[in-house]
């Protein structure tokens, strides 16, 4: 009986593959013995007779700019299709002698080769052969991706049984039913595994031998033919003889089936074999310039946060590494460049202090540069140096030279760093909003006390009281030109009161800003940001943490006329057949009014050296900035705290760069970071911004043109010259102005000593404005 039944499902399959009138006779036999589900499952006649042969996964290519330099590439699967009319006639001929001889002549199914290597393998007991055609290879790759994508559908679309053979073969014969030759073996080119993570003949020429499929020569046309079956160990002599020997095979069928001549197959028996092993790059660690990975780390955080790309991260992830998108960014290689030269020239990799340079472009939010003194990579080899900070546990790895943290973007988990007195740019501006203008003047002193409750140092009876970053910084009148100019930090602190802080923070958010949220400790810069938000003033003089791309973003607001633009890393998404996706696009917002915007840029130029459209710059912490850059510029120093951290940032009209010094695994480092010289974050933000705005035009800032953001409404100065000091004041105070009298410092003056030597402002000033009284030293200058 058993011999019976061996007889009986050989003569089975001879049936189906004789044709349908024996299988329709035989089957319904079969059927009534049980004998069916002996051959492998349901029966033959009621398989589907339909496969969805799926796009296969594609690669995903991630360029700059200019749409022509690759970044970088991501997959799970090295596959990119190519058309058949740019695969050559000789790669299809050398596939097709590897692997189907026959495939013009037959129906999907071989049906004599099958039946051949049916017998073979039931007479020796184990698999000698098999008989599968090039369509029936391609049902089998084609159910890994269109049934079930779960491990265990895989394994059962795959696995050498009775009954996956007569899917194959039921499918096989649909699909040549509804597609051409030409269609299934286009399909199975960019199907085939040919080993070392390559998929497709596209990505086999790029990873074994470095080039075009249209390049390749006959003998490599039939290495890689041969590999679809031997996807072998080539690393080891015994793998690489064996891929020769399978070589050599295939180009003597291809001159058996007449497309190559015996001295042309001679010619290509003879070429030596040669095998670049050029591995495909995949992802951002391995881009194909190394400090191009902080952007496109950026990038990728920014695609896993675009609900259009799926659900969930994984869903985004896999739409990535699958969906064949070609994405232009943002990146500008010549920026990019510029800030990696500059960074690299005043930090060099390997040192403990970061320098860091993120560049953005106003009007757009488009990120042009992220680049830092580090390699971009795992510390898989223990390159690192110890961790800087001293309560770090021993034998602790710092982030230098190698890392992957995002260090200059706008990531939620990554906080950022405290900028300094670059925030004294929203308490300007918060200032102007709200009826203060740029003449606005303050009678600073040594120390300005806030309404901040404090109990360190430095307090003054209880409240917050700083003094200015260097005993140099000259006190007495100033207004915001002069005050920002000089980064008066007792013109700052009584201005955020005067203002009040809710409204600084107001204008902060529009412009960008954001506060992270840690409770219970000094860092929870989003409760005091809310909670205590009016009295905050230590945010005028960067208490707050955040990146260089964020403050970078918030000068390109200014710089755009008030119009705040989400940064963002994409220029355009392409799907697999060219379409532009509707995703990427600019959001923007008028977050500024226009004339407050300029006006905050025309007291913003005097920090960096250049003149303002109304001329009230009087001196500047880095005014060398506007003779190396050689463009309208305007910009903001930052010291934090002790010094542990120093910022520059810059903005022309094109391009906005922020650079920041600090110790990422430290960040309030005992260690004193520099503004000027070697070290200094001062040159390397000036010469990559000038090398990076090198080609772009000039273009000036607008000035102001509202009054009232200028000077508001104004009101004459009684003259009280060489009066005396109570008088004076009386006078001051009776046209309507506030009268305070500078008496630490007495001015040489014609008139007596005590008495009044003039006043700060003179002529006009703001009405109900501060009026500074000058006492004579008696002594003319």
């Amino acid at each position: 009986m058993v011999n019976l039944i061996g007889k009986l499902s050989q003569l089975l399959l001879c049936a189906i593959l004789s044709g349908a009138v024996l299988a329709a006779a035989i089957f319904p036999v079969l059927a009534a013995t049980g004998l069916m589900a002996k051959a492998g499952g349901e029966t033959f006649a009621h398989l589907p007779d339909e496969l969805t042969v799926k796009r296969s996964p594609q690669n995903t290519y991630v360029y700059a700019s200019d749409n022509k330099t690759l970044i970088a590439v991501m997959f799970d699967e090295n596959r990119s299709d190519l058309p058949l009319s740019d695969i050559p006639v000789m790669v299809q001929q050398a596939i097709l002698a590897a692997e189907d001889q026959k495939f013009y002549d037959h129906n999907g199914v071989d049906t004599k080769a099958m039946a051949r290597a049916f017998i073979t393998n039931q007479t020796s007991g184990e698999v000698q052969q098999g008989a599968s055609t090039l369509t029936m290879q391609l049902v089998r790759m084609s159910l890994t991706y269109s049934l079930d994508n779960t491990p265990q559908g895989v394994i059962e679309a795959t696995e050498n049984t009775n009954r996956r053979k007569l899917l194959e073969v039921n499918y096989a014969l649909a699909l040549e039913r509804r597609m051409s030759k030409e269609d299934i073996l286009e399909k199975y080119l960019n199907t085939a595994y040919f080993g070392s993570r390559a998929y497709g003949i596209f990505a086999a020429s790029q990873v074994y031998f470095g080039k075009h499929p249209k390049d390749l020569t006959v003998a490599q046309a039939a290495f890689l033919a041969g590999l679809v079956k031997f996807p072998g160990k080539l690393d080891k002599a015994s793998g690489r003889q064996e891929a020769v020997t399978r070589r050599n095979y295939v180009i003597g069928e291809m001159v058996q089936m007449g497309h190559l001549t015996a001295e042309q197959g001679a010619e290509a028996r003879a070429e030596e074999l040669k095998i670049s092993d050029a591995k495909t790059p995949n992802g951002c660690v391995q881009v194909l310039t190394n400090h191009w990975g902080f952007f496109c780390d950026y990038f990728h955080r920014w695609w896993l946060k675009q609900e259009v790309f799926g659900g969930t991260d994984y869903d985004r992830e896999r739409q990535l590494r699958s969906g064949g998108f070609r994405i232009q960014t943002t990146l500008d290689v010549n920026a990019q460049q510029a800030a990696f030269d500059n960074a690299t020239k005043y930090a060099p990799i390997g040192e403990p202090q970061a320098l860091m340079l993120s560049a953005i472009e106003p009007g757009s939010g488009k990120v042009r540069a992220l680049a830092v003194n580090r390699h971009f990579k795992l510390d898989t080899k223990g390159e690192n140096g110890q961790h800087t900070n001293p309560a770090a546990a021993p034998g602790t790895k710092g982030t230098y030279p190698n890392t992957t943290n995002p260090l200059l973007s706008t990531d939620p988990s990554f906080q950022g760093y405290r900028p300094g007195s670059v925030m004294k740019m929203f308490t300007l501006i918060a200032a102007l909003e709200n009826g203060l203008p740029l003449d606005y003047v303050i009678n600073t002193q040594a120390q300005a006390v806030s309404k901040y409750p404090y109990k360190k140092d430095p307090n003054c009876g209880g409240m917050w009281c700083p003094p200015n970053s260097s005993s140099s910084t000259p006190i007495g009148p100033h207004n915001m030109w002069s005050g920002f100019g000089l980064s008066v930090n007792t013109y700052f602190v009584p201005l955020f009161d005067i203002v009040g802080g809710d409204k600084v923070m107001d204008t902060a958010r529009r412009m960008g800003i954001t506060f992270y949220n840690d409770p219970g400790t000094e860092d929870d810069d989003f409760a005091s940001s809310t909670q205590s938000a009016r009295i905050w003033s230590p945010f005028t003089l960067g208490i707050s943490t955040h990146p260089p791309l964020q403050i970078a973003n918030a000068f390109a607001t200014l710089a755009a006329d008030g119009l705040y633009c989400e940064p963002t890393p994409i220029e355009a998404v392409f799907n697999n057949r060219g379409e532009q996706l509707a995703v990427g696009a600019p959001k923007c917002n008028q977050a500024i009014d226009r004339e407050v915007a300029r006006a905050a840029i025309d007291a913003g130029r005097c920090p960096v050296g250049d003149r303002g459209g109304l001329g009230k710059c009087t001196g500047g912490t880095a005014s060398d900035s506007r003779g190396i850059i050689g463009k309208p510029i305007f910009g903001k120093t930052g010291t934090s705290d002790n010094e542990s951290t120093a910022t520059l940032t810059i903005a022309t009209k094109q391009l906005a760069m922020s650079g920041f010094l600090v110790d990422p695994d430290w960040p309030d480092t005992t260690q004193k970071m520099k503004h000027k010289g070697d070290r200094g974050i001062n040159p390397a933000v000036q010469h990559a911004l000038a090398a990076a705005v090198r080609d772009l035009p000039d273009v000036q800032f607008p000035a102001p043109k509202t009054s009232r953001l200028i000077t508001g409404p104004q009101a004459a100065i009684p003259d009280v010259t060489c009066k005396p000091i109570p008088e004076a004041q009386a006078m001051i105070k009776g046209a309507g102005f506030k009268a305070e009298v500078e008496s630490r410092r007495p001015v040489p003056s014609p008139c007596p000593a005590g008495t009044a030597a003039g006043t700060s402002p003179t002529g006009k000033t703001l009405r109900n404005g501060v009026v500074v009284i000058h006492v004579s030293s008696g002594v003319p200058g």
